[in-house]
This record gives structure tokens, sequence and C-alpha cells, in this order.
């Protein structure tokens, strides 16, 4: 599709001013991680249509959509047999309460998210998306370790560069720069580990002793705490908003091990790795060779088509529980919108999609997607192209010598998706680096295009960098 200009769809009515969202959010729309600056007073890029892997802004130009939403468009916008879905389960029962009643649609997901799920991993326990999913799992580890007369063994493994979610316990898990600079958090109960970032590793270092450092330090803080007191280990495959971060070969199987001999539940956070992003449903063991104890999920599981997320817990877990001589003892967790069924009805038929070939598409383009992306190392203000599936990153630094950030890491990343967007790309900037994660039905010429704007987009912020005097790469 190329960009094209298209007239305004909501024309006002005669006598009747027209509706300026602009002016609106400025006056009454806050939006997610403002600055202090400009919070409860900022308006952002409008996105007007989708179709497709294409959005269109507020001028009416049509774009690729580079970040597939958040992570989460997987089957493409304007999926007529998602749409047709939601309009008739709504029509059918648009609610019921999960507290003392169930729906179909919920139990017919649980089943077919245990199918996909390894190992024993069959109870689902459905969330409203990946914050309180990965809440949920953490709330569920304190009730476990209660229920069996463990209440100390409660400590939370994390590591630098991770993010986890936005609500209060998730959010104490991130590690991020900037995330947790002004706002608190329960850190007394969270441990950070380094960032497993091979791209950063010390000079000198092998890939294969860096991993070797990384397990180390899990051991020696596991022996240094005390596993009577560490509950889990939470950590996404590949870090997502990180910087999509791939860790060495052969981490996670070493760091599950560690968790599993420690008595130490390993939570696997796939919010953005599941339900295709990585060629798969689930991605823990299929790619990565772990089995864990919990798997987190959300975004791709509907396609964004309806807020919905969720964990799959190990059946192992809910046996010990039920052994326990604690009966009575109550996991006092649950959300209005549990099991919501306008959501498992969408869910089933992103399922349907995944399963129908979308899968095997993304696994099949994948590679060619990295590749393409990969020629942009030969630009000298990029530092790396990493990534895997239809996910990738591509970092940005002064030079690749020191792999420093540039001196104005904050706006690298934005300058680059302005010109990106001039040009027919919506890109997703994170600080000095940009993500691209499109829709999986993505073809090679929509992946072509891609690369070619980003790679113009990237020249032309060089060519400012250089003309402002603030690099000379």
């Amino acid at each position: 599709m190329a960009v094209s200009k298209r007239a305004s769809s909501s024309p006002a009515s005669s006598g009747e001013a027209a509706f300026e969202p602009t002016r609106a959010a400025r006056r009454h729309l806050v939006q997610p991680w403002p600055v202090a600056g400009e919070i409860g007073d900022e308006a952002r890029g409008l996105i007007g249509e989708g179709d497709g892997v294409h959005v269109s802004d507020g001028e009416g130009n049509w774009l690729i959509d580079g970040p597939a939403g958040m992570w989460c468009v997987n089957v493409g916008h304007r999926r007529r047999e998602l749409a047709e879905v939601l309009h008739d389960q709504a029509m059918a029962l648009s609610y019921n309460s999960p507290w003392y009643t169930m729906n179909e649609p919920s139990a017919r997901l649980a089943e077919r998210i245990a199918a996909h799920a390894p190992g024993d991993l069959d109870h689902v326990f459905f969330t409203t998306g990946g914050s309180t999913a990965v809440e949920s799992a953490l709330r569920f580890m304190q009730f476990y370790n209660n229920v069996r007369g463990r209440p100390e063994k409660k400590v939370i493994l994390s590591r630098g560069g991770a993010y986890h979610g936005s609500t209060f316990l998730s959010a104490s898990l991130n590690g991020r720069p900037r995330d947790r600079d002004w706002m608190d958090g329960v850190d007394d109960l969270v441990v950070k580990l380094s960032c497993p970032d091979p791209f950063r590793r010390p000079a000198g270092m092998s890939v294969e002793s860096f991993s070797d450092k990384l397990v180390a330090e899990f051991a020696e803080t596991v022996e240094r705490i005390a596993a009577e007191r560490i509950g889990a280990f939470v950590g996404e495959p590949i870090m997502a908003s990180g910087g999509v971060i791939v860790p060495p070969p052969d981490y996670l199987k070493r760091i599950a091990a560690i968790c599993r001999d420690n008595d130490i539940l390993f939570v696997s956070d796939e919010v953005v790795t599941a339900f295709g992003r990585l060629g798969e449903v689930f991605a823990s063991q299929s790619v990565f060779g772990i089995e864990p104890d919990i798997i987190t999920f959300a975004k791709g599981v509907t396609s964004g088509y309806f807020p919905l997320g969720g964990m799959v817990v190990s059946a192992r877990l809910f046996d010990e529980i039920r052994r326990s001589n604690r009966s009575e003892a109550m996991y006092a967790h649950g959300l209005t919108y549990s099991s919501h069924p306008v959501g498992c009805a969408v869910a089933l038929k992103n399922l349907d999609l995944l399963e129908g070939g979308i899968l095997e598409h993304a696994r099949e383009i994948a590679p060619y997607f990295q590749d393409r992306l990969k020629s942009l190392e030969e630009l000298p203000l990029v530092g790396e192209v990493r990534g895997a599936g239809l996910m990738a990153c591509v970092e940005c630094v002064a030079d690749r010598e020191s792999r420093n950030p540039l001196t104005l890491d904050k706006e690298v990343g934005k300058r680059i998706d302005a010109h990106c967007h001039e040009l027919g790309l919506l890109v997703r900037p994170l600080i000095h680096m940009c993500v691209m994660s499109p829709p999986l039905i993505i073809t090679r010429e929509q992946i072509d295009r891609m690369v070619a704007i980003l790679h113009e987009g990237i020249s032309r912020t060089m060519d400012d960098l250089r003309q402002e005097g603030l690099w000379n790469g």
C-alpha cells in the first residue's frame, strides 16, 4: 500500500463545530508515561485507521505499522473474522461475573492454551493484560508459599533492562533506565541481576564467558540471599522493551536448572514472545528449551482486538496446594474482567488464524526479516541490529568501539521516527534505539520497503546531527 492522503471521515454536521481530538486530548486525556512538564497537557500522534500491516495518521497518510501497535497486532489490522466474533459474542453474552459464574468461551480458550503450553502447564487464569498477568503470577507465588508454610520465601529475582508491567508489584521488577527514577516500588522484595545483553558485555569477553559470568552471578545471589527466602525468578525469554535483548545460548536453561534445584519458581514472561512473535504459540520450550513453572501472556492472544492476558500454571503447583493442610486458604485475587467472554471468544478465533497459516508464515519469513534489518549495520550510527523471529532492535551508538549511546540518546530514536513517519513508516523509538515488530502477516516486499525507509530515516538523522555539530561519525 503506497502512502496516500485520505479526506477526513468525520465532518461536522451543520451548525456544529468540528471535533478536534488534539484539543480534547490536551484538555482532558491523560497519556501513559507522561513527563511532569507535559502531564495533563499533551497530545500524541493521532492514528485514524488500520488495514493489514498499515495504519493511517491524523493527516490520512498510510504508514507501515512497524511496532504492530505495541507488539500485539499479530494477525494484522481490520480482520473481519475477529470483528465479527467480537460483535457476535457481545450480542450473545457481553459479560458475566467470574466470582460466581463462568462462560463457555473462557473454558474453551483455557483448554486450547493448555494444549499449547509446555510440560504440565495446564491451568489458565485470565486477566486484563500483561501487567495484571505478571501481578497475578507474583501473588500466586506468595499464596503458594504461604499455604505451604513458607511465608519467608517471597524474594523475587529480576534483571537490569527488564520490563514486566505497570501495576505496583509488577513495576517493582522493572529494570529499564528511567522507569523507576520517580516511581516507588516494593524494593525490599526485589533483587535485580545483571542484564544479559551480549552487546554490552565487558570488552574482550566472549559470549560464552559472559554467559558463565551471568550464571555465576545468579548462583551466588541465590546462595547469598538463601534459597529459603527466594520465591521466584521472573524473566522475559527476550527482553522486549529493554531493547530486544536476546540472551546468550543456553543461558535460560542454566538459570532454569538453578531455579529447579533450589525450589524457586521460574516465571517466563511471554507477554511479548507468545502467540506468534517467535513463530510459536509459546516460545519457552520450543525456542529456548525451558519448561517454566508459570508462563504469563497477553498482547498477541487477541492481536490487540480486545484487552486480555493471563498466566498458565504448572499442575504440580496446584497439586501441592491441594495436598497442604490449609484447605480453607483462599487465593484472594481476581479481576472484574477475568475470563471476559468477548475477549476469550476473540482469542479463540485469533488462535484459529494463527494455527491456520500465520504461525507458519512467521517462521518462514523471520530469517528474511532479520537478514534485511541486519543490513542497516552498514550505517555508522548503527551499533547493532539484533533480534529473533519478527522482533528486532536497531541500536544507535556514538561510536562502535566504545559502544556508548549518543549524547542526545533521549532524542535519537525520536528523530529517526519523525523522519520515518514522513516516509511512510511508524517506528517505536526507545531512547537511542528503534524497535521493529510488525504484524506477522508482513510480506517480503513490505519488509523491503520498511528497511529502505528505516535506512533513509537513519541517514537523514545522521545528516541532522552532523549539521548541528552534535556528532561527527
